[in-house]
C-alpha cells in the first residue's frame, strides 16, 4: 500500500468538531497523485514508486507539453500523463502497482493521524538569540555584552572549536517533519486535508502527508 500523498499547503483555519470545540488546522490541497513509474529491486536496485502531480501547462497552437525534452522522454518512456512534479514513496512490492493507479485524498478517510514533512520557512541570516534562543547579556548602557554568541574557544588543549557549536548562521529552510498531527476532515470532492495544528512551509508548499 503507497501510505503518502504529496499535495500543496493552503493555509491555516478553525472548524467545529462533533463535540463543538473549535479546532485550529492547516489546509491541504492533495489532488491525485499518479504513478509515473515503477521501480523494482531487478531494475532499480530498490522497492518504489514515483508519483506525478501538478497541473502541467500545454502550448496552445501544438497542444504539447511545456515541459524540458529529457522529461518528456521519460513520461514518454513510462507512458505516463506529464505531471509538474515528481516524488519517490518506498513500497513493500512495487510490482503490485502499474503506471496510472492514483493515490487520493479518500485513502486517508479512515486515517486517525499523519506525519507531515515540508521545507521550513527561511530566516535569513539570524544570530543566536533568535536561532537558539540564547538568553544575551544585560541590557544596562554600561554592559559591552548584548547579543553576542559568548566565548566559544578552548585552552591550550585542544585549542579548537567544537564542530556543531550553536553560532550565528543561515536559520530555517530546512527539510522538518511534524509527527503524529490529528486528521479532523477529509473533503474527497475539493482534494483536502485538515489536519489538527501547524505544519512546515510557507503558503503554497509542497508537504508530504504519511499515514503515521
Amino acid at each position: 500500500m503507497i501510505n503518502a500523498i504529496y499535495g500543496k499547503k493552503i493555509g491555516m483555519t478553525q472548524v467545529w468538531d462533533e463535540n463543538d470545540n473549535l479546532v485550529p488546522v492547516t489546509v491541504i490541497l492533495a489532488e491525485p497523485n499518479k504513478v509515473c513509474q515503477v521501480k523494482t529491486t531487478a531494475t532499480d536496485g530498490y522497492e518504489a514508486v514515483q508519483l506525478g502531480f501538478g497541473a502541467v501547462r500545454y502550448y496552445k497552437q501544438s497542444g504539447d507539453p511545456r515541459i524540458n525534452k529529457p522529461m518528456a522522454g521519460h513520461f514518454a518512456k513510462q507512458g505516463a500523463e506529464p505531471a509538474r512534479y515528481l516524488r519517490e514513496v518506498r513500497v513493500e512490492n512495487a510490482a503490485d502497482y502499474k503506471i496510472g493507479d492514483a493515490v487520493t485524498v479518500a485513502d486517508f478517510a479512515d486515517v486517525k493521524a499523519v506525519d507531515v514533512q515540508g521545507v521550513s520557512k527561511g530566516k535569513g541570516f539570524a544570530g543566536v538569540i533568535k536561532r537558539y534562543g540564547f538568553a544575551g547579556g544585560p541590557g544596562g548602557h554600561g554592559a559591552h555584552f548584548h547579543r553576542a554568541p559568548g566565548s566559544v574557544g578552548m585552552c591550550a588543549t585542544p585549542s579548537r572549536v567544537f564542530k556543531g557549536l550553536r553560532l550565528p548562521g543561515h536559520m530555517g529552510c530546512k527539510t522538518t517533519t511534524v509527527k503524529n498531527l490529528a486528521v479532523v476532515r477529509v473533503d474527497e470532492e475539493q482534494n483536502l486535508i485538515l489536519v489538527k495544528g501547524a505544519i512546515p512551509g510557507g503558503k503554497n508548499g509542497i508537504v508530504r502527508v504519511r499515514m503515521a
